[in-house]
């Protein structure tokens, strides 16, 4: 499975940071049985790897580690059992990361200089990022037009109400969101809640 594969088999792929470990399976079959599979595991805890190891075993998760900042961090998420990554910006460090640990990666952009630099470095899909803040769907429909082969997940500032309106760009393929795994309802052990957010959002069209 390529990763345009991956992001064409979610309307929205959960933004997850994991500060309990025991939370991390339940989580995941929550998503997974309200019909979201791609989930992207962020290294922003201490307990990032360790999950992602876990809900990699999850039946029918499909699991990516985000918030890859670190060279190093390519080959631990790989061994852990990410089948790819997701940055919030492209270095050189982390091209050749990517190139060398064989993840692939879906790197974060900003701004038109910044896809095509990220274009001619050989990815074509990208994570527009933080989305809202770096103009939203109008910047997508205008970079759609001098850069028609580039195909993004936008992530940053996105609800259940404006992806819809994500979703309609023709150069979206899914979006990235937080709003599926709340705090509180982890806490709580709420997993029927977080199952029902999943089908909300697995039902998502474009508007």
């Amino acid at each position: 499975m390529t990763l345009l594969d991956i992001m064409r088999s979610a309307s929205v792929i959960p933004v997850i940071a994991i500060d309990d470990p025991d939370q991390a399976v339940p989580l995941a079959k929550a998503l997974v049985a309200g019909g979201i599979r791609v989930l992207e595991v962020t290294l922003r805890t201490q307990h990032g790897l360790g999950a992602i190891r876990a809900m990699s075993q999850v039946e029918g998760a499909i699991v990516g580690v985000g918030t890859l900042t670190q060279p190093e961090e390519f080959a631990a998420a790989r061994d852990a059992g990410a089948v790819f990554g997701v940055s919030p910006g492209l270095t050189p460090t982390l091209i050749e990361a990517a190139r060398t640990s064989g993840l692939p990666l879906l790197p974060g952009v900003m701004t038109p200089s910044e896809v095509m630099a990220a274009r001619e470095a050989g990815f074509r899909q990208l994570k527009l990022f933080p989305a809202v803040p770096a103009g939203g769907v109008g910047m997508l429909n205008a970079i759609g037009g001098p850069l028609p082969d580039v195909t993004f997940c936008p992530t940053g500032g996105i609800s259940i109400e404006t992806a819809p309106k994500f979703l309609a760009c023709k150069n979206v393929a899914c979006v990235g969101g937080s709003w599926l795994t709340p705090k509180d309802l982890m806490n709580a052990g709420q997993w029927d809640q977080i199952t029902e957010l999943a089908k909300a959002a697995a039902a998502l069209r474009p508007q």
